[in-house]
């Protein structure tokens, strides 16, 4: 069975350097697109942050988790 993940659109302006970043991650194959790499950027940062201390917030599910 296929889980659905809604995606909700973000719009976020970044330093030129952090885009060039992206990029590079993207020309390497590290990631398909610049959204997955800020995806689990951010995904592991929520984890660090809050879901591994404790907060009361819970983590949601993650087709790759």
């Amino acid at each position: 069975m296929t889980r659905v993940i809604r995606l909700h659109l973000v719009s976020v302006k970044l330093p030129k350097a952090y885009v060039k970043g992206l990029d590079t991650l993207v020309e390497r194959g590290t990631f398909p697109t610049r959204s997955e790499a800020i995806r689990v950027a951010i995904r592991d940062f929520l984890k660090r942050e809050l879901w591994l201390s404790g907060s009361p917030l819970t983590m949601p599910s993650q087709p790759d988790d």
